[in-house]
C-alpha cells in the first residue's frame, strides 16, 4: 500500500471502530496529518477525557498513555508502538522516591508528568513544562521535591527564590546532548534567529535562550513573533511541523542529535495496525489508576 491509500484506510477504520487518534507533537508529520489531535502530553490526555470516543490511541510514549488510562479508565486505551518508552520516566523506581520522601519529610513532592503511573502513587502534585511555574507558586509549602528532571527542576528554582528545591540527577537523554558550544555555533551560523529553548536542555544551554517554554509555548511563540528565523532548542520534529505551519519563516535545529528514539518508533503502520485493533493495550491496576489520579487532580485544579 502506498502512504495515502495506508491514510485512507486508518481514517475508514478509525470512524468504523471509533477510534480517537493522539498524536504527540513529536511524531513525524505523516502521523500527525492523520492524528484527530496533536499536542503535548497534558493537553493529549485532557482531549482524550472529554473525547466520546470508545477507543483511544495513543501515538507517543507509554507514561502518555497511561495517563489517558488514569484520566479515561472507562475507554479502550491503545499504544502506538509497545516499545515507545521514555528514558526520563524510567530514571526512578518507586523504591527510590520512597527513600527520597523519608530523607525529605517536610517536602511536597511534584512529579514532572514525564514519569510512570507507578511513580506519580507517591506524589503530591504532578506539573507539565507549560504549567509548573503557575503551579508551584500556588503552592503554599517552601520546600519542593522535584522529579525527576534537574534541569526543568533548576530553571524552575531560578524563578522562585522564595523556595528550597530538592533535585535528583535525572533528566531527558536527549535535551541533554546539546552544550552551550552548540548554541555559540548555530548563533553564528544563523545569526538573525532568535534561540527558542525547551527547559529540559542543560542550564549553559537554556540561559543564551531568548525563549524558554514548553514544546507549545515554543511553537506558538515561533508562530505569533514577528521574527522570520529561529533556533529551535528541542526535538527536531517541531522543526518540520512549524516549517509546514509558516512557510515565509526558516527554522533550524538547534543539535541534529535532538531525535527522540522512542518517538520515532512509531510508524504509519502502526498505526494502521492499531486501527485494526492489534495495538497494545494499557492496562492499570484500579489502586494504581486512584493513587495516581491524585497528583494529576491536584495539577488540573492548581494549573486549570
Amino acid at each position: 500500500m502506498s502512504t495515502p491509500e495506508i491514510k485512507k484506510e486508518i481514517l475508514r477504520l478509525k470512524n468504523q471502530n471509533d477510534v480517537l487518534i493522539l498524536a504527540h507533537s513529536y511524531q513525524t508529520r505523516d502521523i500527525c496529518e492523520i492524528a484527530d489531535f496533536t499536542g503535548d502530553s497534558y493537553a493529549l490526555a485532557k482531549h482524550a477525557a472529554a473525547a466520546k470516543n470508545k477507543t483511544v490511541l495513543m501515538c507517543g510514549v507509554r507514561f502518555m498513555a497511561e495517563t489517558v488510562k488514569i484520566l479515561a479508565p472507562e475507554k479502550r486505551v491503545l499504544l502506538s508502538h509497545a516499545d515507545a518508552g521514555c528514558p526520563m520516566a524510567e530514571q526512578l523506581t518507586r523504591e527510590d522516591l520512597a527513600e527520597l520522601k523519608a530523607k525529605y519529610p517536610n517536602a511536597v513532592t511534584v512529579a514532572y508528568i514525564n514519569t510512570t503511573a507507578n511513580l506519580k502513587t507517591l506524589c503530591d502534585v504532578c506539573v507539565t513544562s507549560s504549567s509548573a511555574e503557575r503551579i508551584l507558586t500556588a503552592i503554599a509549602e517552601k520546600e519542593i521535591l522535584f522529579i525527576p528532571d534537574i534541569n526543568l527542576g533548576q530553571y524552575l528554582a531560578s524563578k522562585m527564590p522564595d523556595k528550597t528545591f530538592r533535585f535528583v540527577k535525572g533528566g531527558c537523554p536527549i535535551h541533554m546532548t546539546a552544550l552551550k558550544t552548540d548554541v555559540i555555533q548555530a548563533k553564528l551560523a544563523h545569526p538573525n534567529a532568535l534561540f527558542l529553548a525547551h527547559p529540559e536542555c542543560l542550564p549553559e544551554v537554556a540561559l543564551q535562550a531568548d525563549f524558554v517554554g514548553s514544546t507549545t509555548g515554543i511553537m506558538d511563540y515561533a508562530k505569533n513573533s514577528e521574527k522570520q528565523e529561529f533556533i529551535i532548542g528541542t526535538e527536531t520534529a517541531i522543526v518540520e511541523h512549524l516549517q509546514f505551519e509558516c512557510p515565509d519563516k526558516k527554522f533550524y535545529p538547534l543539535s541534529e542529535k535532538f531525535i527522540c528514539r522512542d518517538m520515532k518508533l512509531t510508524t504509519i503502520q502502526n498505526v494502521l495496525a492499531c486501527c485494526r485493533g492489534e495495538g497494545e493495550e494499557i492496562n492499570l491496576k484500579e489502586e494504581t489508576r486512584l493513587s495516581a489520579k491524585k497528583c494529576i487532580d491536584k495539577m488540573i485544579e492548581l494549573g486549570g
